[in-house]
């Protein structure tokens, strides 16, 4: 250990034992040098990919997912929309990342259809399931009443949003979302359970929040034990929802 570390360790082991009085110290010994954080260049603007982030979406094509068969997911302009698979008529057609996150900072940006031809959950419909079991919903909730643990940037069927942070339907929204992947011992019990804060179109709407298991449609969460990394999940609900400029950090 560094001499220096240690012994402020040292020191601070004393004052919380009534050793050491803290009006002996020097500004200098509650000074910590080392290890110095590594550099990072951010983006050029709020919505930009740092130097350290891993590109999920480029504008140019589906490389780092997976896409299934009978899958249609249509790259244009920059941008990924979503064939719906109701216009299909089969079964939805989820993709999911190549690579697979643990602990992670995620940005997406996404955009519901500009038509309005539903309401409720019928309405711009999508999702982002972290790790396949956790998801932040995605939904026109611009002037459209559903059940509040189902709007958009709710923790599905767990946690509303702290507010409605949404722009009408036809424009595009962001999310930055701060992950803490859960930790389970060798027999499958939760040590710690998922963590998530979500930031939508720069309003804090879920703040330090518990998961509380895997999302559940029906019934309530319950955790199974997985990997700390797991593939992160872009659903498809039969809405032809739109999106651009994805990109993650591992923590």
């Amino acid at each position: 250990m560094n001499q220096k570390i240690f012994f402020k360790l040292f020191i601070l082991l004393f004052i919380s034992h009534g050793l050491f009085s803290q009006t002996d110290m020097k500004p200098e010994d509650t000074e910590v040098w080392q290890p110095i954080p590594p550099k990072v260049t951010p983006g050029q603007n709020n919505y930009a990919p740092p130097s350290d982030a891993i590109i999920l979406f480029n504008g140019e094509n589906l490389d780092e997912w997976i896409v299934g068969y009978n899958t249609e997911w249509t790259v244009k302009d920059g941008i990924v929309t979503i064939t719906p698979s109701m216009e299909k008529k089969i079964s939805p057609t989820s993709i999911r990342t190549k690579k697979e996150f643990g602990d992670m900072q995620l940005h997406v940006e996404w955009r519901s259809p500009a038509e309005i031809d539903s309401s409720g959950q019928r309405r711009g419909n999508s999702g982002i399931i972290i790790q396949g079991r956790y998801e932040v919903q995605v939904l026109d909730s611009y002037d459209n009443p559903t059940y509040i643990n189902g709007q958009a940037a709710s923790i599905y069927k767990q946690h509303v949003p702290l507010v409605n942070a949404s722009r009408p339907p036809g424009e595009w929204q962001y999310y930055d979302i701060f992950f803490t992947a859960p930790r389970f011992d060798v027999h499958g019990n939760v040590l710690k359970p998922a963590y998530v804060t979500v930031v939508h179109n720069g309003v804090l709407v879920q703040y330090n929040t518990e998961i509380q298991g895997t999302i559940k449609h029906v019934g309530y969460p319950e955790y199974t034990a997985h990997p700390l990394k797991q593939p992160l999940y872009l659903q498809d609900h039969g809405n032809a929802v739109s999106y651009r400029n994805i990109w993650v950090r591992e923590l």
